[in-house]
């Protein structure tokens, strides 16, 4: 109990130094949009930090947003604030095709993802270490859940989606693969793509961030914002369709 209260206290503050890269990212949206009514595609939900980030500061004709973790799923569907026909919430995950697949949940659930991790690398241990100061477990692994996967093309179709202002994706180290999944004609309609990328060794992704940029540039995607997140070794992209 007193691990998780310490946990929480440093997540909160944390989660206040990234309030400056967060005021970065939404300047860069309102200069795009200027009060435009805007669709967005949250992939990666966790606690709702997206919903509210673009509910609070944009004007919001819909945001769909996927948390295939069913415990933070659960907690988002009974958040009152999201009740709403402006915000729906599916536990689901994204990727190339539609299957199950285990999901690695953390204690720092921000970092759960779906691809191998590499306990032997430099990054792992320091986390390790650090995650041992709140708990006696040394192991910040809580649990595996088989969560259903979807490819993202198969969603926009059955919810007849014709435009999607921005397709935010953080689901660490898994985005490249939710990317491939979408098909030509749906790239066309989606004019930013703002997600996040690793460049730790912890996470074994099976793709270089080179990939993502080529593939997206492939798709008439170009980067137009490059941020470094505080206390990572992670960087949010911005790619504007430049069509």
């Amino acid at each position: 109990m007193i691990g998780n209260f310490f946990l929480k206290m440093l997540m909160s503050i944390i989660n206040l130094i990234d309030l400056q890269n967060k005021s970065k990212i939404i300047k860069f949206f309102k200069d795009a949009f200027d009060n435009k009514v805007i669709n967005i595609l949250d992939i990666g939900a966790h606690k709702g930090e997206t919903i509210d980030l673009f509910n609070k500061n944009f004007n919001v004709s819909k945001i769909y947003s996927f948390e295939p973790n069913v415990n933070l799923f659960k907690i988002l569907k009974g958040n009152q604030k999201y009740n709403n026909n402006k915000i729906q919430i599916f536990n689901l995950g994204f990727g190339e095709k539609t299957e199950v697949k285990e999901l690695n949940i953390f204690k720092d659930t921000s970092s759960s993802t779906i691809n191998y991790i590499n306990e032997n690398t430099i990054y792992f241990k320091r986390k390790q270490r650090f995650m041992s100061f709140f708990f006696n477990n040394k192991n910040f692994l809580v649990e595996k859940q088989k969560v259903q996967i979807r490819n993202l093309s198969e969603f926009i179709f059955e919810q007849s989606i014709d435009k999607i202002h921005i397709l935010k994706i953080d689901t660490e180290g898994y985005e490249y693969k939710i990317l491939k999944g979408l098909k030509n004609e749906d790239f066309k309609k989606i004019k930013f793509i703002y997600f996040e990328h690793h460049y730790d060794l912890m996470i074994n992704k099976g793709y270089k961030f080179s990939d993502i940029d080529k593939f997206l540039t492939t798709n008439k995607f170009h980067k137009k914002y490059k941020l470094r997140m505080k206390f990572r070794k992670s960087f949010e992209y911005i790619y504007e369709n430049s069509r």
